[in-house]
C-alpha cells in the first residue's frame, strides 16, 4: 500500500466500525437483552409445565439455546436471509414486494396466499412491538428486587414510566442521541460476556453443552420437559428478525460483524454463565442473571440493563413505524400522518397515531401481566410465527427468484421448519397462559389490513365510474364553444392516475364554469421497491393538446419516500421544457375528499364496511400528508356509499 493510499484506507476502516457500532445500537437491542430473561423464564416454578433444575436439564437447555440461535439467528438470518434484499431494504414486507414483483416466478395463487402469510407476519410484528417494550423493561427493572427486595413494589409503576417518557419523546427524533446508542450496547454486551466468563470459570463444565448432543439428548431422552421448555427457549432469538428489517439501514457486512464478532458471542458466553450458575446453586432460577453479576456490581447493572431494554424498545418502535409507513404506501393502510425528525436519515420518521396506540397497549400489558414471566408466554408466539413465515417465504423467493436446485430447498425447508414448527407447537401448549394474545393482536391486525385494501379498490371502482374518461373530458373542454373562460396562476390537481378525471376538476368546471391557465393533473405510484432515483421519477404528458396549458404528471416513488408534492412538481419543472411557463409559485392546490358510507353495494360483508369506513376515520389531514402549503389547498367533497 502506497504512502497515499494509506488516509483512505483509514477513513474506510473507520467508516466500517462506525457502521458496526450503529448496528448494535439500533439491531440488537432486542436479542441482545434476552439474557435477561430467558433461562429465568424456562426454570420458572410457576410455569404451568414446569421444568426442574436439573444437571441434565439445565446442560439440555443450554444447549438447546445455543444451537437454536446457531442455526436460527446466524445460519438461517445472518448468512442466509440477509441476502433477499430488495433494492437494499430487509423485512418480511420486502419479502412480500419481492413475491408480488415479475421478476419471480410461481403462479399468481401461490403468490397471493404467500403475500397473505406475509401481511400476517406483519401483522404479528406489531404485536411484537406491543410486548417487546413492555417484557424488556420490566425484566431489567426487576433487578431491584435483588438488589434491593423492599423495592419489589415498584417495579411496575417504575416501568410505567420509563415507557411513558419513551413513548413521549419520540416525537423528538433519535437523531440526536442515536450516535449514543453504539458504545451503550457495546458496553452492555461487554458487561454480559464478563460476567457469563466470570460464572463458567466457577464451573468450567458448562462448555460441554456447547455439543449437540445435549441439545438431542435432552429431546430424546427427556421429550416431555425438552418440548415445554422450546416454549420458553425461543425467547433467545427474539429479535432476529429486526436483523433482517434493519438491512437497509445498514447493509450485511456491519450487521454479520456485529453479530457474529460481538453480540453472537456474548450473549452465549451469557446463557452460559448463567446454566455454570444454576448448576451450582438452584435457588439462582429465581434470578440467574442479576445474581451472576458481583453484589457491587448490581444497581450499575440494573441502570446498564434498563437503559439497553430502552434501546430495544426503540429500535423496535422505530421498526412499528417503517412498517407502518410501508404499509400506507403499499396500500394496507390509509394515509397516516407521518413525520420526518431528522434532515440526514431519512429512514428515522415519527407516526402520532401509531406511537400513542402502541403506548397504550404498551401499558396495559405491563399492568395486566405485571411481570416478564407472565408476558414471556405471550412473548414467544409472536417470534415463532414471524419467524416461521419468513422462511417459507424467503425459500419461494430461492427457488423461483434464484433458481437454486429444488433438493437444496427442500434441505432448508427442512432443516429449519423441523425447528421452527417445534417452537410453535410448544408456543401452543402455552395458548390460555397468555400465547392468545399476540395470535390476537395479529388476527386483528390483518383484518384491518386487508379490509382497507379491499375496501380501497372497491372504492377505487365506484370513483372510475363517478370520474369519467380524462382524454375524453380533455378533448371536450379543448373544443368547447364558448371556450372555458381561463383565470390567470397555476392549479394542481392530485388524482390516483392517468385514466380518469380528478373529482375536484370536474367539478370546478361543472359548477364554477373556470379553469386555471396552466393546469398540472399530478398522480403518484409507489412502487414495490424502496427508492426511485430523481431521473426516474417523473413523466410529463400533455393529453394531446400542446395549446390549452394542461399537462399530465406521474410522480413515481418508493415505498420508503414521502410524498412531497412540491419538491416532486419543482423536480418535474427542472426535468420538463413541457413546465417552463408554469409558476410553481402562483399555485392552487385541489384535493378531492369523499364522504364514505356504508351502504347495499356488493364486495364485503356488512361488518367489514362499518370496519372500512371506521379505519377511514384515522386518515391524515391530506394537505399534511402531501407537504402542500394550507393558503392554498381548496378541498372538494362527494360521498360514496360502499
Amino acid at each position: 500500500m502506497t504512502t497515499s493510499d494509506q488516509p483512505a484506507a483509514k477513513t474506510r476502516i473507520t467508516a466500517k466500525a462506525a457502521l458496526t457500532v450503529g448496528a448494535l445500537g439500533v439491531v440488537f437491542g432486542d436479542i441482545g437483552t434476552s439474557p435477561i430473561y430467558t433461562i429465568q423464564t424456562i426454570f420458572n416454578p410457576g410455569d404451568p409445565h414446569p421444568v426442574e433444575a436439573t444437571t441434565a436439564s439445565v446442560y439440555g437447555v443450554v444447549s438447546l439455546i445455543f444451537w437454536s440461535v446457531t442455526i436460527i439467528v446466524t445460519l438461517k438470518y445472518v448468512l442466509l436471509v440477509l441476502r433477499a434484499d430488495n433494492d437494499g431494504e430487509g423485512g418480511i414486507l420486502a419479502l412480500i414486494t419481492l413475491i408480488r414483483g415479475h421478476a419471480v416466478s410461481g403462479s399468481r395463487r401461490t403468490k397471493v396466499i404467500l403475500a397473505g402469510l406475509g401481511i400476517f407476519g406483519a401483522s404479528l410484528f406489531f404485536g411484537d412491538s406491543m410486548i417487546t417494550p413492555a417484557i424488556s423493561v420490566l425484566s431489567a427493572v426487576e433487578g431491584l428486587k435483588i438488589v434491593q427486595p423492599g423495592l419489589e413494589d415498584f417495579i411496575v409503576p417504575i416501568t410505567a414510566t420509563i415507557i411513558v417518557v419513551l413513548f413521549t419523546l419520540q416525537r423528538l427524533g433519535t437523531a440526536r442521541i442515536g450516535r449514543s446508542f453504539g458504545p451503550v450496547m457495546v458496553l452492555w454486551f461487554v458487561a454480559i460476556a464478563t460476567c457469563g466468563v466470570s460464572g463458567i470459570a466457577r464451573h468450567p463444565e458448562i462448555l460441554k453443552a456447547l455439543s449437540p448432543t445435549y441439545a438431542i439428548g435432552f429431546l430424546t431422552g427427556h421429550f416431555s420437559t425438552a418440548f415445554f421448555a422450546l416454549a420458553a427457549v425461543v425467547l433467545a432469538i427474539t429479535g432476529a428478525e429486526a436483523l433482517y428489517a434493519d438491512l437497509g439501514h445498514f447493509g450485511r457486512a456491519p450487521i454479520r460483524r456485529a453479530w457474529l464478532f460481538l453480540v453472537f458471542p456474548a450473549c452465549v458466553l451469557s446463557y452460559l454463565g448463567q446454566g455454570a450458575l444454576v448448576l451450582a446453586d438452584q435457588s439462582a432460577i429465581s434470578s440467574p442473571f442479576f445474581l451472576l453479576v458481583p453484589d457491587w456490581a448490581r444497581l450499575p447493572m440494573v441502570l446498564l440493563a434498563t437503559a439497553a431494554t430502552v434501546i430495544a424498545s426503540q429500535a423496535v418502535i422505530t421498526g412499528a413505524f417503517s412498517v407502518a409507513q410501508q404499509a400506507v404506501q403499499l396500500g394496507y393502510l390509509p394515509r397516516l400522518r407521518i413525520l420526518h425528525t431528522s434532515s440526514d436519515e431519512i429512514g428515522q420518521i415519527y407516526v402520532p397515531w401509531i406511537n400513542w396506540a402502541l403506548m397504550i397497549s404498551v401499558l396495559t400489558l405491563v399492568f395486566a401481566f405485571e411481570t416478564s414471566a407472565a408476558l414471556a408466554f405471550a412473548f414467544g408466539m409472536a417470534v415463532t410465527g414471524t419467524i416461521t413465515i419468513t422462511t417459507l417465504l424467503f425459500f419461494y423467493i430461492v427457488r423461483h427468484q434464484w433458481g437454486k436446485p429444488l433438493w437444496a430447498v427442500i434441505v432448508g425447508v427442512a432443516l429449519f421448519l423441523t425447528v421452527e414448527l417445534l417452537f410453535l407447537a410448544a408456543n401452543l401448549t402455552k395458548l390460555v397462559h397468555g400465547a392468545w394474545l399476540p395470535l390476537l393482536i395479529g388476527v386483528t391486525v390483518f383484518t384491518v389490513l386487508t379490509t382497507w385494501q379491499k375496501g380501497r379498490e372497491l372504492v377505487t371502482k365506484k370513483r372510475a365510474a363517478d370520474e369519467g374518461e380524462l382524454r375524453v373530458f380533455i378533448d371536450e373542454l379543448h373544443d368547447a364553444q364558448p371556450p372555458l373562460r381561463r383565470v390567470p396562476g397555476t392549479a394542481v390537481f392530485l388524482n390516483r392516475g392517468k385514466a380518469t378525471v380528478p373529482l375536484a376538476m370536474r367539478a370546478n368546471v361543472e359548477h364554477n364554469h373556470i379553469l386555471h391557465e396552466n393546469v398540472i393533473i399530478l398522480s403518484l405510484e409507489t412502487l414495490p421497491v424502496p427508492h426511485v432515483p430523481d431521473d426516474d421519477r417523473v413523466v410529463i404528458d400533455e393529453l394531446g393538446h400542446t395549446d390549452d396549458g394542461i399537462v399530465h404528471v406521474a410522480a413515481q416513488l418508493g415505498y420508503m419516500q414521502s410524498p412531497d408534492v412540491p419538491a416532486i412538481l419543482s423536480l418535474a419543472a427542472a426535468q420538463s421544457p413541457e413546465l417552463s411557463g408554469f409558476d410553481l409559485d402562483d399555485t392552487s392546490y385541489f384535493l378531492s375528499t369523499i364522504e364514505l358510507r356504508v351502504g347495499d353495494a356488493p364486495g364485503m360483508t356488512r361488518w367489514r364496511k362499518h370496519l372500512f369506513v371506521a379505519t377511514s376515520s384515522i386518515t391524515a389531514d391530506a394537505a399534511e400528508y402531501f407537504g402542500l402549503p394550507r393558503d392554498r389547498v381548496v378541498i372538494m367533497g362527494s360521498r360514496i356509499d360502499v
